[in-house]
């Protein structure tokens, strides 16, 4: 396996749990919470990685990547988180890895060679990743056809922001990896300060309609307190959701693009994966086939890479 591959399928192996434990948490945690969190736990790991690699100011390159891949990044995670809470894993995963579609297009325009042999493993990984996420064909599955219906705009939201956001994280790691993570860290945690702030407000102003209306009304933010479980899964999905991006970075520097981001989006299997276990979401004959394409399919990129 190649050192390309590799870092490919870490960025998918980090970015799988990471979207596990979002997801989870969101169930329990308000979602505004769980991101400005998060995020600010990246950040900090992201200050590493100046130590290597210095951030740039006269990287105008990079500095606007990461701009426009800090707004995507921000639209996909908490798309995807929020997708995730009120849906099946399941059904949300499996609509979000489409996200590949945006950079292998990209990618492909941009002049990137494609065998015979790569174009077959691509495609079996991608119908490969939709099948083992599966798609849920039990009726019922998800709680009222309002969830439904919200959990899967929330998934193609989710997949055109990650989509753009590998786009922008490639094209600006080519005139500066750290340069590039800085300022879409930046951004992601600015939109979530700014969604926060926004969130706080609409729930100390309902807290003080329901009191002036005589109605009980809890002055707290939480409806449940944080345990410290809950604080180390927050900081596991900053560290992991970093990893993954820097993983991503690095790959999309040595290997075409559309390659790249098809390994990089094998991310809901390992999703759909720990739900089947952790959670007991059945995992059904079509998903098992689907993780039998989804190795075919790596294994037939890594041969053809």
């Amino acid at each position: 396996m190649s050192g390309l591959t590799l870092l490919a399928l870490l960025a998918s192996g980090f970015l799988g749990v990471s979207d596990f434990l979002g997801g989870v948490l969101s169930r329990r945690i308000p979602l505004m919470v769980v991101l400005l969190v998060s995020q600010v736990v990246a950040a900090i790991a992201l200050s590493t990685r100046l130590i290597v690699e210095p951030f740039d100011p006269n990287a105008s390159d990079a500095i606007l990547w990461g701009v426009i891949g800090g707004a995507a990044t921000a639209v996909g995670v908490s798309c995807l988180f929020r997708g995730l809470a009120i849906g099946t894993m399941g059904v949300v995963a499996p609509i979000t890895s489409l996200s590949v579609a945006v950079p292998v297009i990209v990618g492909l325009a941009g002049g990137d060679p494609v065998s015979w042999l790569l174009g077959i493993g691509l495609a079996v990984a991608v119908v490969g990743t939709v099948l083992a996420s599966g798609p849920e064909v039990r009726a019922g599955a998800l709680e009222g056809r309002r969830n439904r219906l919200l959990s899967v705009v929330f998934a193609v939201l989710s997949a055109f922001g990650f989509g753009l956001a590998n786009v922008s994280v490639a094209y600006g790691s080519v005139q500066g990896v750290s340069t590039t993570l800085v300022v879409n860290m930046l951004v992601v945690l600015g939109l979530y300060l700014v969604g926060f702030s926004i969130w706080v407000h609409i729930r100390l102003r309902g807290a003080a309609a329901r009191l002036h209306a005589g109605q009980t009304a809890s002055p707290a933010l939480l409806p449940v307190p944080i345990r410290a479980r809950d604080w180390v899964g927050m900081a596991a999905i900053g560290v992991l959701g970093y990893a993954a991006q820097l993983s991503f970075a690095l790959a999309s520097l040595d290997g075409a693009l559309s390659v790249v981001a098809v390994l990089a989006s094998l991310y809901p299997v390992v999703t759909v994966l720990l739900g089947w276990k952790l959670l007991g979401e059945r995992l059904l004959r079509i998903q098992i086939a689907g993780v039998a394409m989804v190795f075919l399919g790596v294994s037939t990129i890594a041969a053809s890479a």
